[in-house]
């Protein structure tokens, strides 16, 4: 029959959402053109209806998506995970909310209304159901490494009470070529059968291999396989991509996610509000807070933690020893160089006097001269005399000069 994709194409848009008497009409298409003697397009309108007959029968009332707004069977710590064919080795892990940290990552005001408002849509499924409006299903997370991207997808699940499908698409391009394509094929086929949420880490494993001129037509077709089964996901359960180079995914990759949430590196009062949330049961000074906070300046949330378990080991170890802030803090700089802002760690290493003014004229740390004496193990009184020496000095070398 002429044009007959064209008719295939119609009886698709009209059985998506078909009357009893318009899938009539493609029943009675299909026999006509049987008994004209095509059965090869007749085969094709019977697996139109086949397919649509089985979406509604999957399709779960009203009722039942206000209880269950992802559909699919339940994930169990018994149900295989699928695996790499030529290694065995599984090509995901499954996380369930009950071993998820409940605690909801810090990060500044702006985030965390953003991530309130995924949690607040999902938890008004129903009311948004009621006007033909779904909540969002895809979301990108993205920013520098440490900044808490995993633990905020992980957090979501947790309040969304579903299980997490976490796949590093790193290690999972990077198997045999060949069969990468079938296995994401395979994973995104376990994620749509279950009520979950696929989470795909590294995500820019894709953009880097993809501009490997060495593998141009494998990767090519890995990377159509991972848009394909992105599309057919986005009306089947709830997606997270996370990346820390948002610069090397291109536009095709962006425009498969609803929401774009940037994580930025925490500004002084989180970064304050960090510290002290991982100090217990150190009780730390808020003065300690405030400078392990001016110190980590530029830090990421994950290297905040490692200098306050620092601050921590040296506490148990010198106690009653009040000069051990700046010691642990010249320590950490030292082990961690390239994660120290230069000009806080020249400051630590150079002249106290310099040091001392430096920490009574910065407003974010707001020192008194026994704020410093009490951190420096000093009386009032000679932070004073060596901050007036520093000054001194400056304007000797202004004069000379």
């Amino acid at each position: 029959m002429q044009h007959f994709t064209i008719i295939q194409a119609l009886c698709r848009a009209a059985i998506a959402d078909a009357s009893p008497a318009a899938r009539k009409q493609i029943e009675r298409l299909r026999d006509a053109i049987a008994k004209d003697g095509d059965p090869k397009q007749a085969a094709a309108i019977t697996s139109i209806l086949t397919a649509a007959e089985r979406t509604r029968e999957l399709s779960p009332s009203r009722i039942e998506r206000s209880r269950a707004p992802i559909a699919g069977e339940a994930l169990t710590r018994s149900t295989p995970v699928p695996v790499d064919r030529e290694t065995a080795a599984a090509l995901a892990d499954i996380i369930f909310p009950a071993d998820i940290q409940p605690t909801a990552p810090l990060f500044n005001p702006t985030v965390s209304e953003a991530v309130g408002t995924i949690i607040e849509e999902w938890a008004h499924f129903d009311a948004l159901a009621e006007i033909d409006i779904r909540p969002s299903k895809t979301c990108l997370i993205y920013g520098a490494p440490g900044t808490g991207k995993t633990r905020l997808a992980l957090w979501i699940a947790q309040e969304l009470d579903l299980p997490v499908v976490l796949v590093k698409l790193d290690g999972l391009v990077s198997s045999f070529l060949g069969t990468t394509a079938r296995n994401i094929g395979n994973l995104f086929a376990f994620a749509n059968r279950y009520r979950c949420i696929l989470l795909l880490d590294e995500f820019d494993a894709i953009a880097k291999v993809r501009d490997d001129p060495q593998e141009v037509g494998e990767i090519k077709r890995v990377v159509n396989a991972l848009l394909q089964n992105l599309d057919v996901r986005r009306d089947v359960g709830f997606t997270i991509g996370i990346t820390n180079h948002p610069k090397l995914l291109d536009p095709a990759v962006w425009r498969r996610f609803e929401v774009q949430l940037e994580i930025p590196k925490p500004d002084f009062e989180m970064r304050k509000a960090i510290a002290a949330h991982f100090a217990p049961p150190v009780q730390a000074p808020d003065a300690h807070l405030r400078l392990i906070s001016w110190f980590t300046e530029g830090a990421t949330g994950a290297e905040i933690e490692s200098l306050v378990r620092s601050y921590k080991k040296a506490t148990a170890i010198r106690e009653g020893d009040r000069r051990g802030l700046l010691d642990t803090l010249r320590q950490f700089a030292t082990l961690n160089a390239a994660r120290v802002q230069s000009e806080r760690r020249a400051l630590l290493f150079d002249d106290t006097s310099n040091l001392f003014r430096a920490m009574r004229d910065d407003p974010d740390l707001g020192f008194s001269m026994t704020d410093i004496g009490e951190i420096a193990g000093r009386d009032k009184s000679t932070v004073s005399r060596q901050i007036g020496r520093a000054a001194r000095v400056d304007e000797g070398e202004v004069q000379h000069g």
